[in-house]
């Protein structure tokens, strides 16, 4: 991807950072579940209660993503892709600062856990503008061989965040004890997150709107709602990219957000293993990302993606029944399952192509954030309940989401829509 002009490496790059830093306060929450429930309910409170109320805000957050993203690319759409996509990390650096010194139920009572909610909120509503906002930001600024790839390298950084999550979530477990981690331990992270963000939104200064958006502004004055368009005249195009986005996100869910707790539960590997198999399984899973991304610019995203799709399949059944004989080979395993989990790369530039410039902002937020708030927040509940008549669930799960992966890949092939534009 040497071709990219210098212009087209800045917008990248800084897109990319942004990603990494708003991805990682939305996610950090989930690492220190267990240090909120305890600070910000009664003490009294049975630990289900507590664990479940916590794990209940932490949903908030996925629950409201189709709201905010629904109100940000709207105004995408009519006033400028620029400023929504600034908008977006502000929204989530002020909230995540402020979760960081916050009282907790100690110093207010009730008051806390409902100013906890507020915030996280908050949070759902930035993330549900910034990953759609990112992803056509950076479409319309690059030559259109090159979406495949900018995409993708949006989405590397997405799960950077996650990856830088649970880096430092492994850190402050390191050098903290339990008892200083609740005397004020647990507060670092996003104080520091709510930190970097605010100079992300300075750097997004310097990005420029895109080039796609001016040519069509003298016509918007005419348009009508942009949503109403998406929903009466490109239903297919929200099918195709919601079923897309199930598949992301429940792999993502299952095999980058759950194992972790599925490897201590279910095959008694120590929790320290579990989390730093996982960071290695996440740097593959950026690495996947890149490699996927680039391969469908070049190669067609239809082709690539039956591929990948395959090997996620595979992966992930392998994964799961080499653990239920021994952890022996775990890294191995996890880290190459994670790679091919990467295949969701290809998933955004097949997401923009799909709908016209004049609504591509508001298509792809309405598909996506939808489709991740049902089977995002469903995902973790479904496999809770089918682990107690198989441990295989989640990799059936998720292999179920391959032979998905597989017959989009042959409909792209097949229909061969505007994603021909990109190789």
């Amino acid at each position: 991807m040497s071709s990219l002009s210098r212009s087209e490496l800045k917008i990248l790059s800084l897109s990319a950072l942004g990603g990494v830093l708003e991805f990682y306060d939305f996610i950090i929450f989930v690492y220190f579940a267990t240090s909120i429930g305890a600070l910000f309910f009664p003490a009294n409170m049975p630990d289900w209660l507590r664990q479940l109320q916590t794990f209940g805000i932490f949903a908030a957050g996925y629950l409201v993503r189709p709201i905010g993203g629904i109100v940000m690319a709207h105004f995408g759409d009519t006033r400028g892709r620029k400023k929504m996509f600034t908008l977006s990390i502000f929204l989530m650096a002020i909230p995540t600062l402020a979760i960081g010194l916050m009282p907790t139920y100690a110093d207010i009572g009730i008051y806390a856990p409902i100013i906890l909610l507020f915030f996280r909120m908050m949070q759902g509503a930035a993330i549900g503008g910034e990953v759609p906002g990112a992803w056509v930001f950076v479409a319309e600024h690059v030559a259109p061989r090159y979406v495949s790839f900018a995409c993708a390298v949006l989405t590397a950084g997405l799960t950077g965040g996650i990856l830088l999550g649970a880096i430092v979530a492994v850190l402050i477990n390191t050098f903290y004890t339990p008892e200083q981690i609740l005397g004020g331990g647990w507060r670092a992270p996003f104080i520091l997150g709510g930190v970097f963000g605010i100079i992300a939104v300075f750097l997004r200064q310097w990005l420029h709107e895109t080039p796609v958006f001016k040519a069509m502004q003298q016509q918007l004055s005419s348009q009508e709602l942009p949503l109403k368009v998406v929903l009466r005249a490109h239903r297919p195009a929200i099918v195709l990219t919601a079923l897309m986005t199930w598949m992301l996100s429940a792999a993502i869910v299952t095999m980058i957000l759950m194992t972790p707790t599925l490897l201590q539960t279910l095959f008694k590997v120590p929790a320290r293993l579990a989390l730093e198999a996982n960071i290695f399984a996440t740097l593959c899973l950026t690495a996947g990302c890149l490699v996927f991304g680039a391969l469908a610019g070049k190669f067609n995203a239809g082709r690539v993606m039956l591929i990948g799709s395959m090997g996620l399949a595979a992966t992930s059944i392998i994964f799961y029944q080499q653990l239920a004989i021994s952890a022996e080979h775990l890294f191995l395993l996890y880290g190459l399952n994670g790679f091919f989990v990467g295949v969701i790369a290809i998933v955004p530039a097949v997401g923009v192509m799909a709908f016209p410039a004049a609504v591509r902002f508001s298509g792809l937020s309405f598909s996506y954030n939808v489709a991740y708030a049902i089977f995002g927040g469903l995902t973790p509940i479904f496999i809770s309940l089918l682990i107690p008549l198989n441990v295989m669930a989640p990799a059936y799960y998720v292999a179920a989401l391959g032979v998905l992966g597989f017959c989009i890949g042959l409909y792209l092939l097949r229909k061969k829509p505007a994603l021909e534009m990109m190789n």
